[in-house]
């Protein structure tokens, strides 16, 4: 009798454990289904459906997993989209301001080459002529940069430096257009060692970039670069006494292909800030601007001392 009790309550257990498993396969059934429903519409384009799963369900974890998968690939697709509106952006950046300068160099050279300018005159065709010329090669070199710095062969060879002499040795070459552009120029740099690690080729890319960019936009008359140290940091402080930044500004400031207003010139790809902000960010430095309109502007490089 006790036995017949026994079986009659395993055979209801297992008649009901037979239900709930037979209702948990109907529900398993229906959630991928669904999944497969949300899965087609990603596929067909519908990046932002999701697949929707209480946490007590069976593929819940799946289908999170499977959300995580479809956002990380939507953040890809949209940096892919950024990146081909700024290729876009560029080569229209990059068909004006290469094809107006070629013109008008074009322009002079055949002027004096056609005779119709004589004496003075030619002189200072070909001398207008020299100024687009070096124009146009310093944007192609600064798009040059670009192109090699997002390519994905792109490395930096890090050495370790003594960055005061390095400096030093490469303003020496814009002390000569200093003094051509009459621009007064104040260069304070330690006598004392300091060392960091960089890339020789980017550390000179940085500190030219910044100088261009004073040269360029800032319709400075005064420019000043200093060189100082905390107990962490080799601090490169490259400021002018131009027509400033408006505060909107700064915060875009190395985003590539930002340009200011302001009456700051047109001239420039709006490359050459946003490739410092890269190579800084790439040499384990960071960069910081300060601006008052009509009064200074403040570049600051931070690199790491390396003892």
């Amino acid at each position: 009798m006790l036995l017949d009790v026994v079986l009659g309550i395993l055979f209801c257990l297992a008649f009901l454990f037979s239900i709930v498993c037979f209702l948990k396969l109907i529900g398993v059934k229906r959630q991928l289904r669904d999944m497969t429903d949300a899965l087609n519409d990603i596929w067909a384009g519908n990046g932002n459906r999701k697949i929707l799963a209480a946490d007590n369900e069976l593929t819940a974890e799946l289908s999170f997993k499977m959300n995580e998968i479809v956002y990380a690939y939507e953040e890809q697709l949209s940096q892919l989209r950024a990146a081909d509106e700024t290729n876009r952006q560029l080569m229209t950046s990059l068909s004006h301001d290469v094809r107006t300068p070629l013109t008008t160099l074009l322009g002079y050279l055949d002027a004096v080459h056609r005779g119709v300018v004589t004496g003075k005159e030619r002189e200072n065709y070909l001398e207008i002529a020299r100024r687009k010329a070096h124009d146009l090669k310093e944007y192609i070199d600064i798009l040059f940069d670009w192109f090699k710095l997002n390519s994905s062969e792109f490395s930096l060879s890090i050495e370790q430096v003594e960055l005061s002499e390095l400096t030093r040795n490469i303003l020496k070459d814009w002390i000569p257009i200093f003094e051509e552009k009459k621009l007064n120029y104040e260069i304070e740099l330690p006598d004392k060692p300091l060392l960091t690690k960089v890339d020789l080729d980017g550390y000179a890319r940085i500190i030219n970039n910044l100088v261009q960019n004073v040269m360029n936009h800032s319709q400075a008359s005064q420019i000043k670069i200093e060189m100082s140290q905390t107990e962490s940091d080799i601090k490169i402080f490259v400021e002018d006494n131009g027509i400033g930044i408006e505060k909107s500004d700064l915060q875009h400031i190395f985003e590539r292909l930002y340009k200011c207003d302001k009456g700051r010139s047109n001239k420039g790809s709006g490359l050459g800030l946003a490739i410092v902000g890269q190579m800084v960010e790439k040499m384990n430095g960071r960069i910081t601007v300060q601006s008052e309109p009509d009064k200074y502007t403040i570049f600051t490089v931070f690199f790491p001392l390396d003892s």
